[in-house]
């Protein structure tokens, strides 16, 4: 019989995409999250969405988890200072894994201990840094040496997709050393029908059920253009469409006066995690035109397309090679590009509802196999292979 494996995770704070791959994860090996944030991060203000946001889903439930102490003056997950955790690694030492997996190392606490427990133990990694934004220059090469030093410090990364897989075989991993993780939401949970909601939904903003209904869901700021599509959806001007607009940031306002004229453009506040699949189920495109830069996957496409709806993405989005099929289930424009995504969103409207139906089926049947089972099942096997 196989020994269990007995796995550290270091990682932030509670994050809805990763609670339940640690709950998974428990049920089939011994398992310690370390949260080096602090007990502080589970209700936090984000500045992209201009509000303190507490999610209303339990990130907390059914694993085991130790909250380290913080010392940052500034805590927090946006800079490298902001987590400083004396104790780290004393208290994953004492605990005594067999394996210990980093989320992300731009963080002092986290590369101090990478490199403390490299040739200790195997150290796996999981980011989902991409090439898409790399210019060339010298600050690119001295960040390019930084970062080979850095990933010498471990020994398997967990990539999360194609654009991922590259850049971690161009700062120095070997295929041996990259597990296929993919980036994964809770397909099932999103998938579940929740029609009489969605109609509800559709009748508070005026929707008629034949109208077709356009949506961008997230933060609205610079990286995800969201004026290039209010832009392309006013200059189409198709009849019996919507444009809505699901999030808050920076943008909203100017955003809202652009589109004061508009009817059929409509702007949500911020919608938690339990409401958002009747947002997704309400629509029959996605859009996500980001430029970047940092669009290094973009999950919503994961929860739009669990609940089987069409995708318009800009190559600028880290997923789009793996999870937009062109003419198939959606179409991948050229990021920043008014005209060229413009006429792929026209090209999707011509189809009616029910073809685009059938496009959304697509991405259902897609998605299936970018689950958090095939993160698990993969990363058990890395284990016992070894043993």
């Amino acid at each position: 019989m196989s020994k269990i494996m007995r796995l550290a995770i270091v990682t932030t704070h509670p994050i809805q995409y990763y609670a339940p791959v640690f709950k998974l994860l428990a049920a089939k090996i011994d398992l310690m999250v370390f949260y080096t944030w602090g007990e502080t991060s589970l209700s936090k203000h984000d500045p992209g969405f201009g509000k303190t946001i507490q999610w209303d889903i339990d990130l907390l439930d059914g694993y085991p988890y130790q909250w380290l102490k913080n010392t940052a003056s500034n805590a927090g997950s946006h800079h490298f200072s902001g987590i400083n955790n004396p104790d780290l690694i004393k208290q994953v030492t004492n605990w005594k894994p067999d394996t210990i997996l980093f989320y992300g190392w731009a963080y002092r606490s986290h590369l101090r201990a990478m490199v403390h427990f490299k040739n200790k133990i195997p150290v796996l990694f999981r980011g989902d840094s991409t090439l898409l934004d790399e210019k060339p220059g010298i600050k690119n090469w001295l960040r390019s040496v930084y970062l080979r030093w850095v990933y010498k410090h471990i020994d398997y990364a967990l990539y999360t997709g194609t654009r991922n897989k590259a850049y971690f075989k161009k700062y120095g991993l070997a295929d041996r050393q990259l597990v296929f993780a993919p980036h994964a939401i809770d397909n099932e949970r999103f998938a579940v029908d929740r029609a009489e909601e969605v109609q509800l939904f559709k009748e508070q903003l005026n929707i008629n059920e034949q109208a077709k209904i356009i949506l961008f869901a997230g933060k609205l700021e610079d990286k995800k253009d969201p004026a290039l599509l209010l832009n392309a959806f006013i200059n189409l001007a198709m009849p019996n469409v919507h444009l809505l607009f699901v999030g808050d940031g920076v943008l909203k306002a100017a955003l809202q006066q652009q589109a004061a004229a508009q009817a059929c453009v409509h702007f949500v506040d911020f919608k938690n995690q339990s409401y958002m699949p009747v947002v997704y189920q309400a629509c029959d495109i996605f859009c996500l035109p980001s430029i970047g830069p940092g669009e290094t996957w973009g999950l919503a496409v994961n929860e739009a397309m669990a609940c089987g709806k069409v995708i318009l993405v800009s190559d600028k989005v880290g997923c789009a090679v793996d999870l937009v099929e062109p003419g198939i289930n959606g179409y991948i424009s050229e990021g920043g590009n008014k005209i060229d995504f413009t006429e792929k969103l026209q090209a999707l409207l011509n189809n009616s509802k029910p073809e685009l139906h059938a496009m959304g089926q697509v991405s259902s049947q897609k998605i299936a196999s970018w689950s958090f089972n095939v993160q698990i099942n993969n990363m058990v096997n890395l284990y016992e292979r070894h043993q």
